[in-house]
């Protein structure tokens, strides 16, 4: 994945800060894509050098709010339309998971549970901004792919309850 498609692809959706993009990376993409402030801030600079965003507004403490230009409207839909996806990826978390029933019983499940209260503590937070974006009624272009995103955690807790339950069974 492209983080500056990314980027231009929040900013479409709404302008926002460096901060407020980071935070969204968090609470929508966070599944798909991490990024951090450290990488969100050199990328805005090399979009707005290339004049696919503009600053829009400015805020307190000389903050910026970006906004896509008529030319990263353009450069997201090639991307989108005419770019073929780059397929592979790494999944630490996915490697662990795959890897986790190497482990004995106790620690299979001390993993598993771990796991569990990462997952269930991450899609609380997702919930959370979901109804602030209802709220707003900013959600409609994100609704989807959120409703997906809360698909995937229900099947991911449940199978991670339930493999952390078959491995406390099978402790002596």
């Amino acid at each position: 994945m492209s983080l500056r498609h990314a980027v231009l692809g929040l900013l479409v959706v709404q302008p926002s800060t460096g901060y407020e993009l980071a935070r969204r990376f968090d609470a929508s993409l966070a599944n798909a894509w991490h990024a951090s402030h450290s990488q969100i801030y050199p990328e805005l600079a090399k979009l707005e050098a290339a004049g696919m965003v503009e600053v829009v507004g400015e805020g307190a403490r000389r903050s910026k709010t970006w906004g896509a230009t008529d030319a990263g409207r353009r450069e997201l839909r090639r991307w989108m339309t005419e770019a073929e996806p780059v397929r592979t990826q790494r999944n630490e978390t996915g490697l662990r998971w795959f890897l986790v029933f190497l482990l004995e019983p106790a620690e299979r499940q001390a993993v598993l549970e771990r796991e569990w209260a990462y997952i269930s503590a991450e899609a609380r937070e997702r919930r959370e901004f979901t109804a602030q974006l209802d709220a707003s009624g900013r959600g409609g272009a994100f609704r989807p792919v959120l409703d997906l995103a809360e698909r995937m955690e229900t099947v991911m807790i449940d199978w991670l309850r339930e493999q952390a339950d078959a491995a406390e069974a099978e402790r002596p």
